[in-house]
Parts: C-alpha cells; structure tokens; sequence
C-alpha cells in the first residue's frame, strides 16, 4: 500500500517540476555595510557596471603590450566583450586604465566590471567571453589569461553518488545480505528522487542559490541512509529474536522509527537555524536541506517498511554471486569516476559486469556461485567487543574522560585564532586560467591587483580640492601598490580605485581596509566609504561572526528543550549539547590548522594558507550539530530503553553502546565517505567544507559516542534520568524508545552490523 503511494508520488512530483521548471538563483545582498552604501551610490549614480564585481583580461607578450600587433588584436576583443549585457571594458589603451599597464614587466590588464551575480548566468558570461577570446588573432608570443572568480569555474564533485558507492560497500560487509544492503539504499535513492522535484518545485518560491540541489542531496543521502539503517538493523534484531516479520516490522517502526522521528527533527532545528542569519540565500539553503532531511524522514518510517514487507523472511538471504556482483558493481564505478571516465559510462560498465557475473551464477559450471553465504549467529551480548569495550570504560571512567576531553580540546585550540574571510583566485590549480591571471597580476602590478578597493563620496560639501585630500591620503599609505585619482562619475557621486600591495585573502588587506576607514579618510574632512569585492568579503565576514553566536545559542537551547521533553531528563539533554558543542568545536580547530596555518596543505591540494570561508562555520555548525544530536539520540534511546526494562543504569549505558556502537560506526563512516568527497574537488571553499564535515562526524561517531559518552553515563548514574517534579507536572511524556511489552531476549538482540 504504502510503496503504492510513493511510486506515484515520485513521478507525479518529477513530472510537476518537469512541467513548471525550478528557479535555483543565488540572491546575494551585501549586509548593511561600507560596501552596500558604495555600491548603492555608484548604482543611483547611473554607474551599475562599477557597483558590481571586477575581472580582468591579463595578457602579456615578449614584443610589450604597446606593440602595434597586440594592440590590433586586443582592441576589438576589449570592444567585442565591452558589448555585452552587463559588463563594462575599462582598456589599458584608454585614459581611464593608463594604470593597467605595467612598468617593469609587459604585462597589461583590462578591467572587467560585471553587474550580474547569478552563478549560473556568470559561467555563461565567462564561456562567452573566453569564446570571443578564443577567436582572437594572436601575433608570435601573445598570452591572454582571465582573472577573477568569475572565470574560476565551479563544479561540485560527483558526492552523491560516490556517498552512495561508499554505503552499499560499507553496508554489504556490515549486513553481509544485498537484501539488507539494499532496503537503506533504496529508501535514500526513493526519497532522494522525490526530495530532488520537491526543491525543483519550491525553488520558484524561495530564493534557493543553484547548489542547494547538491548541498542538499549530500545531507538528504547521508541522514537516509542513517535513518533507514537504524531501522532495517532493528528489524533483524526482532527477527533473530523469533519475531515474526510482520510484528519484527511494526515493533522497529515503534521503537527506532520513533527515534528517527525525533532525530529528524533536531536536524531540521539545526538547519532552519540558519534563518538567524538574515540573509536571503542562506535561507534558500536552510529550506533546501530541511526539506531533504524532512523527506528522507518520512521515507524512513513509512516506505522503508513496505520494502522490509517485500523482502520478508528472505532479508538475511545472499548468494555468492550476488555478493559478487554488488562488489564488481561498486568496485568498477569508484575506478571509473576516479580515472575521470564519465559517469554514466561508468555506471554503465559496472552493472554490466554484474550482470555478467549473475548470468554466470546460471549456468551449469556456476553452481558454487548459486550457494548462500552463511549467516554467522551473534555471540551473546557479554562476549561482543562493544559491551565489553563499555564496561571497560565503566570500570574506571575518570581516565576514559580526561584523555576524551583532552583530545577535543587540544583538537579545538586553533580555533581561538580562526580568521573568517574569503580565499582568492592564488588558491586555484596552477593550470587554471584564473590562477595564471592572478599570478601575471602579482608578478606585474602585486599580489593585491587582482582584488581592487573601490571608494565613493556622496559628501554634498566635497570639492574637486577636497577630493585631492582623498588622492594624497591614498597616495601616502604604503599599502597601496597604485590608485586612479578621484573622478565625478555622476552628479555628487565620486569615484576612486584603489589596488592593495597584499592579496585580498591576506590580513594585510583587512587591516589596510580596516585603516582607511577609521583613521586616514576621516582625517581628510571628507565623507568617503570603502567597497569592492575585496572590502565586502570583509563586510561580509565581520556580519556573519556577529550572527554566528546568535545560531548557536538559539541552536543549543531549541535542541537541550527537545531533547528534556524526549528523556524527561535535565543532565543528558545537558551533557549532550555540551559534548556536540566541543565536537564542532574540535571539526572547526582542525580545519583552521590546514587551511589557516597551512599544516598539512600538500596533502589537501591547498594553494596557500589563508582565512577560513566566512560562511563554512555557520553551515558547518548547522549541520554537523544537528547529526551529532542524531547519534545521541539513536544512542540514549536505547539506553534509555534499557533503563526502563532493567532500572540498572550501568547495564543500561553497556547494552545501548553494545546494541548501537556497530551501527552509529557504519552511519558514521558512510558520512565520512560523503563528506570527504568534497575533499577531493578542486576548489578550496568545497575542501574546507567537506574536511570539516567530515572531521565533525568522525570525532563525534569515535571520541564523543565511545568515549566520553559511556564515561559520563557511568559517572552521572541514575542521576542521568533525574527530573524535577515541577517538570516532571509540565512537560509531557514521549516514549520515544517506543513500548516493550514483547521485548527480545537480550542475549540475541545484537546483530551483525
């Protein structure tokens, strides 16, 4: 019945947002700063292209860039791109760009101002100007590189489906059943699609940026496959208890699907957290992601029993040349998409090797293929390693904790000196045309003249004599490399560039900002603000180290409220945010190691160190907080459960680690394997993320889960389940670990995985 229902659902919803088409478009509003009011003035001011973003055509040759040959070919490319919608040419053959030729080397640029921020709109202004370029009659010796993060190029690694790759690998050792394997991975691909033309659908309502599809399958594959994996597991306890499948079915769904409820729902706190922020595309990607995880959800608890239903008493059933073929499957994917052969022809090839392999298994000579692999029964629960691992740390806690806490917090020491900020284009592949603009720019004119300050006045008292007060202010500071005086772009608007002798990811750049705004432009009686692209990753940055307390406290206390009501318990709620807290805390010290200090960076493929993306701790703190509290939850509710059953605290805090450490492992490591996809991009921003990600999960699965966890468990008692009466009246009662009026015998509950 219920597959009957999500069968239809997802073809009507894809064929709805077929119909209608989706509008994924980034709305990127500067924060109220010094960069809005400059471009705010330059716009009212009839000067749109200037209040935009800057690029540059760099070109060098061995003759000089003033050689009549060069001039002949550049001139009518300048005038070709000059003609497009949204972009002003300012040559280095005109008066206005005298500056853009270089004095000791042959290196010149023109500047390239672009009004239009859309991402997608952006790589086709790109590919349409390198095509122009592309047709350009080049004299002997003539280089034409193109600067700037317009011309970076952007492409998301294929995350979602080596994350998939990853889990039916991991999940086919910890089942040892494609069966088994198979329920989590078709409920994550189900509501994957369905999540995938919901988004389509909504994104003509919300301002959703073009990579919230991707952002949002990371987390909807990661948190489906966890929620269903906790689901089929306990189904296969209930089953190796004697249960029969249909009451196995219901009993799980009661017990742990009430977990995933819970669970899901802490993400979604998390992530629409993000609203905090204020800003229009961060929502966009807060209602994405909520939206992913929310279906994920309710795949987990309605269509995932449906499937169990299907596979029935055949769920531990496998043969070899099953076994086989999902191992080929899963082996020549990940060779194909690491060896760069396309995806599709990758997948293609993989299942067309396990095809082989199951024709094969029929054949007369395949009999041994047909065989089943044998299911291993468990040992009782005291024999296992978890159980005995949890007692080991019961049995003396004090040490387990210090030694877990002292890892977090030497892990999350660096981020006491986090410096938010954006990269620059010096951070690219040295093959990639924007990197080698970048490095012509530094080489002729300094690192910083790839990342110009741009500065206007609408003063109503400025002069032509006061605005030379400006240009001698400019021209004394050190670190400026050079500047064009300050010209009337409009009536009462003036205009001044400004280009910085340190790149604009470098601190020198920030103070350089941070200067001319508080000391020497005020000093010349002149009412001038500072912007560009440079001065608004600063703006930017300093906006969102302002919000980001005000996300995680409102995070901290909805998530410690959810989960006393979930518990009836005021320490464990306590101690859970406290622990997520140094978790994330310990995922943003190490990133601020590699990518800040620069340790460890060949290893990561990082150009150079520099500030931490000011948007990664927001995202990385909504996201990996809300799958820590997943964990948690999935791992009090079983002790919690045990609880009830024994009234025993420490035979319950060893039974919820045996029954659930296996499980939260694998959960975590498919995250990891997500996550670290990202790693292996080009792009620093989508290193950083990912790394951090993924750091985040494996700290929290490992220190946190099976370490610290059972110690403080151990420590607290029965005081862990303590409420105050007062509460006790209030709150109301969840059992969130369901009822067990025919709970399985402890000695078989544990199963593989």
């Amino acid at each position: 019945m219920m597959f009957a229902i999500w069968l239809p659902l997802l073809i009507g919803i894809s064929a709805i947002g077929g119909a209608i088409g989706s509008n994924y478009h980034t709305d990127f509003n500067l924060p109220n700063s010094d960069s809005k009011v400059v471009q705010d003035a330059l716009k009212s001011g009839g000067n749109s292209e200037d209040a935009g973003w800057t690029a540059q055509i760099v070109f060098t040759s061995p003759n000089g860039t003033d050689d009549p040959a060069v001039k002949a070919a550049m001139e009518p490319f300048f005038a070709e791109v000059d003609k497009l919608d949204g972009v002003k040419v300012v040559s280095p053959y005109s008066s206005e760009g005298a500056g853009f030729n270089s004095m000791a080397k042959p290196i010149s640029f023109a500047q390239l101002s672009v009004t239009e921020r859309s991402q997608s709109a952006t790589i086709k202004l790109a590919d349409k100007i390198q095509e122009i370029g592309d047709h350009v009659v080049r004299p002997p010796g003539l280089e034409i590189q193109y600067g700037s993060q317009l011309f970076a190029g952007f492409a998301l690694p294929e995350s979602e489906i080596l994350g998939i790759l990853a889990a039916v690998m991991i999940l086919m050792v910890a089942f040892g059943s494609v069966l088994a394997m198979g329920l989590p991975i078709g409920t994550a691909l189900f509501g994957l699609g369905v999540g995938a033309g919901l988004l389509g659908v909504l994104s003509n309502a919300f301002g959703m940026p073009e990579f919230s599809p991707q952002i949002a399958a990371m987390i909807g594959i990661g948190v489906g496959i966890d929620y269903a994996l906790f689901i089929v597991t306990r189904y296969r306890e209930n089953f190796h208890a004697g249960m029969e499948p249909e009451d196995a079915v219901v009993q799980a769904v009661d017990s742990s699907g009430r977990a995933v409820i819970f669970a899901g729902i802490t993400v979604m706190i998390s992530l629409l957290g993000l609203f905090i922020i204020g800003l229009s595309f961060v929502r966009g990607l807060a209602v994405a992601s909520a939206v992913s995880v929310l279906v994920m959800m309710l795949a987990a608890i309605t269509l995932l029993p449906a499937l169990i239903g299907f596979a029935g008493r055949r769920v531990e059933e496998t043969s070899r040349a099953a076994a086989i073929a999902v191992a080929a499957f899963v082996v020549l994917a990940m060779v194909g998409v690491f060896t760069g052969v396309p995806l599709g022809v990758a997948l293609l090839g993989a299942f067309a090797l396990a095809v082989v392999v199951m024709v094969v298994s029929f054949l007369p000579f395949g009999r041994a293929l047909r065989k089943h692999v044998p299911h291993h029964r468990q040992k009782p629960r005291e024999q296992q390693f978890w159980y005995r691992w949890s007692r080991l740390v019961q049995r003396r806690p004090w040490p387990p904790l210090l030694t877990g806490i002292g890892i977090l917090v030497i892990l999350a020491l660096p981020l006491f000196s986090i410096r938010l900020g954006f990269g620059d284009t010096g951070n690219l592949k040295e093959d990639n045309t924007a990197r080698k603009a970048y490095d012509l720019m530094a080489e002729g004119f300094g690192a910083g003249s790839s990342g110009p300050l741009f500065l206007a006045s609408t003063d109503p008292s400025i002069t032509p004599e006061k605005a030379k007060l400006v240009d001698a202010a400019l021209a004394a500071d050190k670190d400026i490399s050079f500047f064009t005086p300050g010209i009337e772009v409009s009536e009462g608007t003036w205009f001044w560039q400004a280009y910085p002798t340190s790149s604009p990811q470098d601190v020198g750049t920030t103070d350089l900002v941070t200067r001319l705004r508080n000391t020497e432009l005020p000093a010349t009686g002149v009412d001038v603000r500072v912007g560009g692209s440079s001065a608004a990753s600063i703006d930017f940055a300093d906006y969102l180290a302002g919000r980001l307390p005000l996300l995680i406290g409102a995070v901290l206390i909805l998530s410690f409220l959810l989960l006393m009501i979930v518990f009836r318990s005021l320490l464990v709620p306590l101690k859970a945010v406290i622990l997520n807290l140094l978790s994330v805390s310990a995922a943003y010290g190490i990133i601020v190691a590699i990518f800040q200090w620069g340790w460890a960076k060949d290893l990561f493929g990082i150009g150079k160190p520099g500030p931490i993306d000011a948007w990664i701790p927001m995202m990385l703190f909504a996201i990996t907080f809300g799958l820590s509290m997943d964990y948690e939850v999935f791992l009090l509710s079983r002790m919690k459960e045990a609880y009830d059953r024994t009234g025993d605290n420490a035979e319950a805090v060893a039974d919820g680690l045996a029954v659930t450490a296996r499980v939260i492992t694998a959960a975590a490591l498919i995250m990891v394997c997500v996550f670290s996809a990202f790693v292996l991009g080009d792009d620093r921003s989508l290193k950083l993320f990912g790394l951090g990600l993924a750091s985040a999960v494996l700290v929290d699965a490992t220190v946190v889960r099976l370490i610290l966890v059972p110690a403080t468990m151990e420590l607290l008692g029965d005081r862990n389940w303590w409420l105050p009466k007062p509460l006790k009246r209030i709150l109301p009662t969840i059992n969130v670990e369901g009822h067990h009026d025919a709970a399985p015998d402890p000695e078989l509950e544990s199963v593989p995985i």
